[in-house]
């Protein structure tokens, strides 16, 4: 095995603790052991879209009869992060949905907030609504932004509609009444109305999914969750069955969207918290792997079989932001996706992993994604019945991947119908070769992920050339250099079992609980005995959903923050308060942080306008799981004892000067990779579930925890 070995902190003699990371494409999984603090293994299945959980269930006997062991038991811990729910809604594979909401509202989804994302593009398109318009149902009822009760809600009226339900074989209800954050009584009414009737039916109320001030946003979200909630119960439901049925009886933990930990009885409660369960668990193992390293500012990359994620992550953490938007338009535009009110990891998505699909668009140029082949059928060489070419077709055609080792040789690979797929679909149109398709179709891909990283970072005031690369995900080292040199970056990280790296990062999140109240005030005007009584009211929340956990309630530590504009404008920065005081005592601090916050994003502060306040936050969080990686001595060891044969491999420029073309490269075993091996590239380093890819000038070393460390050539 893995010569680096984690260990836990959280650790049972004799037991282990599984990862679990389910893609649009593959599963991952990581197992470690916590008695002896080695990794057992890592292992990536083929993600099945239909019944998610059975590649799960494979993987976990998989790893374990891998391990010897003979009684499932003997696992003690399972965290596990997930894509389903985003590529739920961007496929629109949720359930029929009904939307209640106040007289008046039924259109609030298409109207949403009037402002043009686009204001050069009088026809900019905007995603579909979740929920169409005929299944959008009207119910008398009026609250004013105070809470106070105008109308009372009408219970015959909502009675009514119940035959209309089950005539619609509706799955499930998002209810949505106006100014609920503020007044939920006639929300919970409706819930009781409709569980009466229709016992087991998945209801979702804006006033729990996301109890904020801002009526499109809030309706965007509920009417996600409550699309997302069945699926969700289905799947999670059936795992944690099969699961006991293994003998695991311990609860399965679930990462959030902001990178905490949850459990899965809250993640069936509110699913829309996972939107970016993954990608989250992936911002973790950015920063678990630079802080390894002694790199605290990194920008991690992770390219996975469906979409690539890029996160800048600063000081070892990366950022929380507290809405995101999915399913945008147009991908590099605000304003062009559907707006989800949950907290999240701050990191850009785009559709560029192994399975986006190459076309040429009508101007006759090559296009690479957002569309993807995902699992199934795959990418043409899958032979799986795909004919569309993909980001895998090409590097397989290049040389970059070895068509007898794919997944450490557990599936084949076909050039042959890689290469049919891109000269049919490519190269014979443009007039040009398969292998210069190919390249096409690398170099594009490329682009498209520097291109969203170099907008990530710049939007967050820092120089990419100041960073390092954490290169991860399946498909991630096989493009981490030339995205590098995109970038100007000069150093790329690529971890020991870099394919399933998400889900080494979800051993590192915190059990983390995040809350929200909306209290809309001026800043001077503010009755700070209100929102000390708001965060009292989230305090006990916190310690009510982690009642029963390992740790006592001294252990649980509070994070406060408040979202604070300028009287008159839309937009929001979020400002921390100091956690052991009471906000009337830090509102002087709280007004001087702001300015300055907003002189750093801004450049400058306007005079003469009074601040506002708009949602109070707290976030409940345990402490973190630590895995600490076992180094070893560096020695000078001779690289050529990992050498398993050589490839030829297609590259723009082999040698200075030179056109592009082949080259017989070295090919590396990464398992036989000593702390100490240095090597110039070009080269070619493979593992099971990734493959790295030196191109010429570049120069590889191993380091003290086994990681490959690439210093990019020019």
């Amino acid at each position: 095995m893995p010569a680096t070995a984690p260990q836990s902190d959280l650790a049972t003699a004799g037991r282990y603790v599984m990862s679990i990371d389910v893609g649009g494409t593959f599963t991952d999984f990581v197992l470690f052991d916590t008695a002896s603090g080695e990794v057992v293994g890592f292992h990536k299945l083929l993600t099945d879209p239909q019944q998610p959980a059975r590649p799960v269930i494979t993987g976990w006997r998989d790893l374990l009869t891998r391990a010897e062991a003979s009684v499932p038991r003997t696992v003690y811990d399972a965290v596990h992060s997930t894509t389903l729910i985003t590529n739920a809604i961007v496929e629109r594979r949720g359930a029929k949905t009904v939307l209640l909401t106040t007289g008046g509202f039924r259109d609030v989804l298409e109207i949403g907030t009037e402002q043009m994302y686009d204001i050069f593009d009088l026809f900019a398109p905007y995603p579909p609504p979740l929920i169409p318009r005929s299944l959008r149902w009207e119910v008398n009822e009026r609250v004013t932004r105070d809470g106070v009760v105008l109308e009372e809600l009408d219970e015959h009226e909502v009675r009514a509609l119940l035959p209309h339900m089950a005539a619609e074989g509706v799955e499930s209800v998002a209810v949505s009444l106006l100014h609920a954050y503020r007044n939920p009584d006639h929300e919970h009414e409706v819930e009781e109305i409709i569980a009466s009737a229709f016992p087991g039916m998945a209801v979702s109320l804006s006033s729990r999914a996301a109890p904020l001030v801002g009526e499109y946003e809030r309706t965007s979200t509920v009417a996600a969750d409550a699309y997302v909630k069945p699926l969700v119960r289905r799947y999670v439901s059936s795992l944690v069955e099969e699961l006991r049925d293994l003998g695991f009886d311990r609860p399965l933990s679930m990462v959030l969207s902001s990178g905490g930990i949850t459990t899965a009885q809250a993640a069936m409660e509110y699913p829309i918290r996972l939107l970016e369960s993954g990608p989250a668990a992936g911002a973790f193992a950015a920063g678990f792997y630079g802080r390894l390293t002694g790199h605290d500012d990194v920008l991690s990359l992770d390219m996975g079989g469906t979409t690539a994620k890029a996160c800048l992550v600063e000081g070892g953490t990366p950022a929380v932001t507290h809405m995101l938007e999915v399913d945008r338009v147009h991908r590099f535009k605000p304003g062009s996706g559907l707006p989800i009110m949950v907290p999240t990891i701050d990191l850009i998505e785009i559709g560029a992993g192994g399975g986006s699909i190459a076309h040429i668009n009508p101007l006759g140029l090559v296009n690479v994604g957002p569309q993807s082949a995902g699992a199934d059928p795959g990418p043409a060489c899958y032979a799986r019945g795909g004919e569309q070419p993909t980001v895998t077709d090409a590097n397989l055609l290049l040389g970059y991947l070895d068509p007898a080792y794919f997944l450490g040789g557990r599936m084949s690979l076909d050039p042959e119908l890689a290469e049919r797929a891109i000269k049919e679909r490519i190269a014979r149109p443009l007039g040009i070769s398969a292998t210069e398709a190919a390249w096409g179709i690398y170099a594009i891909v490329n682009e498209n992920m520097a291109q969203a990283a170099r907008t990530h970072i710049i939007e967050r005031n820092r120089d990419p050339r100041d960073l390092v690369l954490v290169a991860f995900g399946g498909a991630g080292p096989a493009h981490a250099l030339p995205v590098a040199q995109i970038l100007g970056i000069s150093t790329v990280v690529v971890p020991l079992g870099a394919g399933v790296a998400s889900a080494t990062g979800a051993l590192t999140a915190p059990i983390s609980l995040p809350f929200a109240r909306s209290y809309m005030t001026l800043l001077d005007g503010c009755d700070w005995s209100a929102v000390d009584r708001l965060f009292e009211e989230m305090g006990r929340e916190a310690l009510a959903a982690l009642h029963g956990s390992d740790d006592s309630p001294s252990d649980v530590q509070f994070r406060k923050a408040v979202d604070l504009r300028f009287a008159g404008q839309y937009h929001e920065l979020r400002i921390d308060i100091s956690p052991d005081i009471r906000a009337a005592s830090a509102a002087g601090q709280i007004e001087s942080d702001f300015r300055e916050r907003y002189a750093e994003v801004y450049g400058r502060v306007p005079s003469g306008l009074r601040v506002e306040a708009l949602n109070w936050h707290l976030v409940a969080e345990l402490p973190r799981r630590t895995l600490t990686l076992l180094s070893r001595s560096v020695q000078s060891v001779d690289h050529r004892t990992a050498l398993k044969g050589k490839r030829e491999v297609y590259f723009a420029e082999p040698e200075p000067g030179r056109r592009p073309g082949t080259l017989r490269v070295s090919v590396y075993d990464r398992y036989r990779l000593q702390p100490g091996m240095a090597f110039d590239g070009p080269c070619i380093v493979e593992e099971r579930e990734a493959t790295v890819v030196v191109p010429p000038g570049s120069r590889v070393s191993i380091d003290e925890y086994c990681n490959v460390v690439l210093e990019v050539g020019n």
